[in-house]
């Protein structure tokens, strides 16, 4: 009988983090997944990034993760959103050749040392006392483990729909779990059924290409990872624009009673942030057109994604209504869009750990969670494979804070307050966004995930650089001063319009909003755009980010302040009776997190506070 140190079931984004990274910390592990040649999959759109989804991306990166660097060895199309915002909300977003993409991530994991991978199908879990076992599969195998991880996807009594059609399916191809999710549900976890979707797949040959608007990628070309070399990205292509129109949207109408999400076959809640077009058309009743981005799936392929018309209506409904639109009146559809129906389990049976509460030992990470999207998939997985390591070697857990990382705005948002609709992470989610920029991941995770042994001497080695390389320049711009009338001072003025009119330092010069560090003079020669971004935010956002410095140290004193598993909140004198159920559901672990609570209002936690104290003066006398 095998045994391993950790299973993950599971090869999509949120498995092999999970794998990976518990590999590199020395455990020997082994993933299991349907199908070998399937690891890695982009099962919807083939882009990593975007608004608050970057900041994930490149927080798994940070920890020595696979995700950015498999996407800039796949990234074929590049943009920098929100780039004339701040920096706090300005995310990178990567349109990825797909097959290179899944290329990347196993060829990553076929080098990855304690990790072993196995094509089977997960049937049961192996459950004593309380605590995870091992799992049995489909071929009969009883494999033992300490601590096995789920990252099982759409997968979990998936159901595909296309019309009145639908089929078990976890996607296009590939089987559901269905024994597992029967197995599954006889835990003492709240079940629900969340609900995906995806667009038709057009052949770019039968595509008008005249009729659509350019939309070229950023020069010059960023990177997503902080280990990614310019010279190690493939080709770059454009992407193309084009918009639905008022028949479009007549032709939907038309055939909404076909479509499972109107019709009652669907059960499931869809993602509130990207609908399908039957939801933009209905909710957005008022709008004669939306936005479709025509994106090839690679450089190589002759499929186009049209980011922007998820749907499940009827296949000769998705045909008038592809052919309805600008650029597409010709359009083949080489596979339809489909919806897909899935398990998932509210993550307030979760620790922060991301260990489920009611079975020692067992891990749940990505769309089991409530979840979408690859970025909060992979950021579950990384720190799922962590603690689980660190488990296994009785070491204390890694658990982010909402100060320390988007990772844990993420886990917190799930754990503390659960969801009942598909989560997707966004910059105003996170109440220190400005602490936590994409372009400092490194400096805010790198140095403890490389004490872990998550961090390789590659990245490593230019975190030093970059730290170093900052450090030297702040300096310089703190005591390096810019004089009235001088060359540097008129070319500075001619530049941005900021006149020196008395001495100044280059630190006081950068603080003024029209000014950039690549307006001022004694620049190195080669310095990195993340060095200067953190150039930038460091100085311009001095006050902001003391100020949430100052936020930060309020709120560590109340992570401190633990709640004891004892208590008993209808002892809380003061609280009503819908906050003491709340409470007793979520069974917070500290104030902090109590507050987070929708309905725990303030005064409820100065109650709180009171009580916690008496009980404590009362133990302790």
């Amino acid at each position: 009988m095998d045994k391993y140190e950790i299973i993950v079931i599971g090869g999509g984004h949120a498995g092999v983090e999970a794998a990976a990274a518990a590999s590199r910390m020395g455990v020997n592990t082994l993933l299991v997944t349907h199908k070998k040649n399937t690891i890695g999959e982009m099962s919807c759109n083939p882009a990593i990034g975007g608004i608050g989804k970057s900041h994930l991306a490149k927080e798994v990166d940070a920890m020595g993760g696979l995700m950015a660097r498999a996407a800039d060895l796949a990234g074929i199309h590049y943009r920098v959103l929100n780039s004339t915002k701040g920096q706090a909300v300005r995310a990178t977003r990567v349109q990825t050749d797909r097959d290179l993409y899944r290329k990347a991530i196993q060829l990553f994991l076929e080098q990855q040392d304690n990790l072993t991978i196995l094509e089977a199908s997960v049937e049961d879990l192996c459950l004593k006392a309380g605590k995870v076992t091992g799992i049995f599969t489909s071929e009969g195998q009883t494999i033992q483990c300490n601590k096995t991880i789920l990252t099982t996807g759409t997968f979990l009594g998936g159901v595909m729909h296309v019309g009145a059609d639908k089929k078990p399916g976890g996607r296009v191809g590939d089987p559901p779990s269905i024994k597992l999710a029967k197995k599954l549900r006889e835990l003492p976890l709240k079940v629900g059924r969340l609900k995906t979707g995806t667009p038709p797949r057009l052949d770019k040959n039968s595509i008008d290409w005249s009729k659509l608007s350019p939309q070229p990628g950023d020069k010059p070309t960023p990177l997503l990872s902080y280990a990614a070399l310019p010279e190690d990205r493939p080709s770059q292509v454009d992407c193309y624009m084009t918009r639905t129109n008022p028949e479009t949207h007549k032709i939907i109408k038309e055939h909404l009673n076909e479509s499972p999400m109107y019709s009652g076959a669907i059960e499931g809640v869809g993602p509130r942030y990207c609908p399908s077009i039957e939801d933009k058309v209905v909710r957005f009743s008022d709008r004669e057109s939306h936005q479709i981005f025509a994106e090839p799936e690679g450089l190589d392929s002759d499929l186009i994604y049209p980011n922007g018309i998820s749907t499940s209506l009827p296949l000769k409904a998705q045909e008038r209504l592809v052919r309805s639109i600008s650029g597409f009146e010709g359009a083949k559809i080489v596979r339809p869009g489909y919806a897909i129906e899935y398990d998932y389990f509210n993550p307030t049976g979760l620790n922060h750990t991301l260990e489920t509460c009611c079975v020692q030992g067992l891990y749940f990470a990505g769309q089991i969670n409530g979840t979408t999207g690859y970025e909060e998939a992979a950021a579950q997985g990384i720190l799922a494979g962590i603690n689980a390591a660190l488990s296994v070697s009785g070491k204390e857990p890694l658990s982010l804070g909402r100060h320390e990382a988007y990772t844990g705005v993420l886990v917190d948002d799930l754990v503390s307050l659960g969801t009942k609709e598909p989560y997707r992470m966004f910059t105003s989610r996170a109440e220190y966004r400005l602490i936590l920029r994409e372009d400092n991941a490194d400096m805010r995770l790198t140095k403890r995930c490389r004490e872990m042994g998550l961090v390789a001497d590659d990245l490593w080695g230019l975190f030093l650089t970059k730290q170093a390389t900052a450090a030297k320049e702040l300096e310089r711009l703190r005591t390096e001063k810019i004089l009235p009338n001088t060359k540097e001072a008129l070319s500075l003025e001619k530049e941005t319009g900021e006149k020196v009119r008395s001495t100044k330092t280059l630190k006081e010069i950068l603080k003024r909003p029209k000014v950039l560090y690549k307006h001022l003079p004694g620049k190195p020669k080669k310095i990195l755009r993340n060095v200067v971004d953190e150039i930038e935010a460091t100085v311009k956002y001095a006050g902001y980010i003391e100020r949430q410095k100052t936020d930060i140290r309020k709120l560590q004193k109340n992570e401190n302040t633990t709640i004891p598993d004892s208590l008993n909140y209808k002892n809380v004198t003061g609280l009503s009776n819908e906050v003491k159920q709340k409470l007793s559901e979520a069974k917070p672990q500290s104030v902090a997190r109590a507050s987070r609570i929708p309905g725990v209002t303030p005064a409820a936690i100065s109650l709180l506070m009171v009580h916690i104290k008496k009980e404590k003066k009362r133990l302790v006398g």
